[in-house]
């Protein structure tokens, strides 16, 4: 764990730009972007997603989770949604095989920590649903995935979503934040063992005694989704041990999972290891959210 603060707070934006480097953004024939919807709002502020319609929908919808180090950052979703005919990245490979993509942002640290990340995506997985009618999904083909602080905010939704509270006063608390599938690609799963790195990363500074219920690996049970980790064997700052014993605790459970290790991957995929991880992430959605 000996990476620096920045690389682990802005790993997310690193490996957007991999994704889509060399490409050019095409003309928004082939899917039709909706930037910034608001979700819900705090401290005065607004917490919004981009949707990324494609021309013909599939009915099933795609959660990422936009966070690297719980830091939420922001590029114009026509940059991430690019075409390139030699390298597609994976949001385009969604999008063309019919997917909505939805890119949900959370408050960020220093200000908000990570049971506050938690809270913010559980929302607004809620306020999709609540919407799906509108956005033309089907509410029970939702999958989500993310990378480093985006994968461990992908497995929250996949372990702790319940049915939602018909009682709450506020209408987007009744609807269920239920995920369909989870890719995890080099989660962190228990959340203590990052506590030494607290001084460094600020997301990390909330009570001890909240760590177990932000901890996926803690939280594991029959009723959770589908989940493919993916994870290098190289990795030093989130160390692939967090995904192993994921992997057994959701086999303990019967939960149908898989862990895919990438041979001498540290935190980030590139070139053939970029290839296998996103191949294995389309075909894992492709099986559990395509239409029967």
């Amino acid at each position: 764990m000996s990476r620096s603060p920045r690389f682990f707070a802005h790993i997310t934006a690193a490996l957007l730009s991999l994704w889509v480097r060399g490409s050019t953004v095409t003309s928004a024939s082939e899917f039709k972007i909706t930037p910034d919807i608001v979700y819900g709002h705090k401290a005065g502020m607004a917490l919004t997603f981009d949707m990324v319609r494609p021309e013909n929908p599939n009915g099933a919808a795609v959660l990422f989770m936009v966070s690297g180090g719980w830091v939420s950052g922001w590029a114009p979703p026509e940059s991430i949604v690019r075409k390139n005919h030699l390298t597609p990245n994976p949001f385009e490979e969604l999008v063309d095989k019919g997917y909505t993509l939805f890119l949900v942002r959370h408050g960020s640290s220093p200000y908000f920590k990570v049971p506050e990340a938690v809270a913010d995506v559980r929302r607004a997985t809620r306020f999709i649903r609540m919407h799906a009618e509108d956005y033309g999904i089907d509410h029970k083909r939702m999958g989500v995935f993310g990378m480093s602080a985006g994968g461990h905010l992908s497995l929250m939704l996949g372990t702790t979503a319940d049915d939602g509270n018909p009682e709450a006063k506020d209408p987007v608390d009744r609807i269920s934040d239920r995920v369909t599938a989870v890719v995890a690609i080099f989660p962190p799963t228990k959340i203590d063992e990052f506590f030494p790195l607290r001084k460094r990363f600020a997301a990390l500074e909330f009570p001890d005694d909240q760590a177990e219920s932000v901890s996926p690996l803690l939280k594991a049970s029959s009723d959770d989704a589908p989940t493919l980790l993916i994870h290098g064997d190289k990795d030093e700052l989130v160390p692939i041990s967090h995904s192993e014993r994921m992997e057994v605790a959701f086999k303990e459970k019967m939960v149908p999972a898989e862990l895919l290790v990438i041979p001498g991957a540290a935190h980030g995929f590139q070139g053939v290891d970029q290839a296998r991880s996103q191949e294995a992430l389309v075909n894992w959605f492709e099986l559990y959210l395509r239409k029967k």
